[in-house]
């Protein structure tokens, strides 16, 4: 390691590359540069970098920009306390998992086997472990690179958790984890081309992942959440995790108190979590309704719309399309429900005069199965009026179907 920089950071700068970049953000006057464009405004950044090179080196100005406008971006992942706080890479931005999911997934470590320890392969820039350590668990932080392992060190330092996380510069493939409680792994999916699809072409590879984890007491691996779901293995309990109704991540998990081959879908910030031991029958498909329901994305993803169906005793408006309708009002955690008022061939023009009559000005528009674009749909209407309706843009027994309605009200 380094030794701590010189007070001002004059003498970093002179250095190449982004590792003496960072190092000098972390100096006193780095560290009163970021907090003084805490607050910046983006489209004034011209002017505010013309103003601070006045007393400032502009390279350490324009590293402190960069990092301001991270920090700006990480906020809706980590918050505006923290994400002020941390310091983060552009991928490391993209690719950290959300606070609130990172929170949930070390309180599961925590519960399913009283895991006190976690080797955190790929770690990234640290929110994983930062969640970890929160829970109580000792973590090893493993990244092979140099400033992304720079990067998650400084975040357990800023966050006064450096005594419960060790960052290690290293590949993963090199890291022995035997003496660890659980292994974390979340492989890289992106690519110089963009996101990586195929499971076996991320970095580290998902078999190599898998074989990791099933050598660990109890294993989590991040997956994205589009994988196929033939590629997860019989000895995986597989959960689809959604934050505010959008589907966030995928996690394999292996070992103690998981059940291999079942799937989960769980919602945040409930914690509502609704699982079956394996694939389910296809449920029954029928006519629409009195009630539609949306089931929630993650509910989607793990293939339980099924399960959904189920309980409330209903059936799917078409065998390929993931709405489900009853003749009786139901309430879950895993839907939206609607109130059904018009179900109608689908033809804009009917649509339009329809919405006329209605005097509806707000449209709520939702699609499965079309290819209309919402904004294209509510430009065409022409809307006016004091009311408000939902319209789904879907196929019902085969046939283009439009079903306009209201969103029932949960108790």
């Amino acid at each position: 390691m380094k030794a701590l920089p010189p007070p001002d950071g004059t003498d970093l700068l002179d250095e190449a590359g982004p590792l003496a970049a960072f190092a000098a953000l972390r100096t006193p006057r780095g560290t009163a540069l970021l907090d003084e464009l805490r607050d910046h405004d983006p489209a004034r950044e011209l002017a505010t970098a013309t103003r601070l090179r006045r007393t400032h080196p502009a390279p350490l100005v324009s590293a402190a920009l960069g990092q301001a406008r991270l920090r700006q971006r990480a906020v809706a992942k980590f918050g505006a306390p923290d994400a002020y706080r941390m310091f983060f890479t552009p991928d490391g931005v993209e690719q950290a998992t959300r606070a609130s999911v990172a929170c949930y997934r070390a309180e599961r470590f925590v519960r399913l086997g009283g895991v006190r320890s976690v080797a955190d392969l790929c770690c990234g820039i640290g929110g994983d472990a930062i969640a970890l350590a929160r829970a109580g668990v000792s973590v090893l932080a493993v990244d092979r690179d140099p400033l992304t392992a720079e990067v998650a060190r400084a975040n357990a330092e800023v966050l006064g958790l450096q005594d419960r996380v060790e960052v290690r510069c290293a590949d993963v493939t090199d890291v022995d984890t035997t003496p660890y409680d659980a292994v974390f792994a979340d492989p890289a999916r992106r690519g110089g081309r963009g996101r990586i699809f195929d499971p076996e072409a991320y970095s580290p590879p998902l078999s190599w992942a898998t074989g990791a984890a099933l050598k660990a007491p109890c294993a989590a691996l991040k997956i994205a959440p589009g994988v196929p779901h033939e590629a997860i293995g019989p000895r995986a309990e597989a959960e689809w995790i959604s934050d505010g109704g959008d589907v966030k991540e995928a996690v394999l998990w292996f070992g103690e108190g998981v059940t291999p081959g079942s799937f989960r879908a769980t919602l945040l910030p409930s914690g509502a979590s609704l699982t079956a031991p394996g694939p389910l029958p296809a449920p029954p498909v029928g006519p629409v309704g009195r009630y539609l329901y949306e089931p929630d994305g993650a509910v989607i993803r793990a293939h339980l719309v099924a399960a959904v169906v189920a309980e409330c005793g209903g059936r799917l408006i078409d065998e390929t399309i993931a709405y489900v309708t009853s003749d009786e009002p139901y309430t879950s955690a895993y839907v939206t429900g609607y109130e059904i008022t018009d179900q109608l061939p689908f033809h804009m023009k009917r649509l339009k005069a329809l919405l006329r009559e209605r005097r509806v000005g707000v449209l709520t528009v939702k699609k499965r199965g079309s290819a209309v674009e919402p904004e294209e749909l509510r430009r065409k209407m022409k809307l006016q009026g004091p009311h408000a309706a939902t319209v789904f843009l879907t196929r019902v027994a085969g046939a283009p179907t439009m079903l306009l309605g209201q969103p029932l009200k949960r108790p």
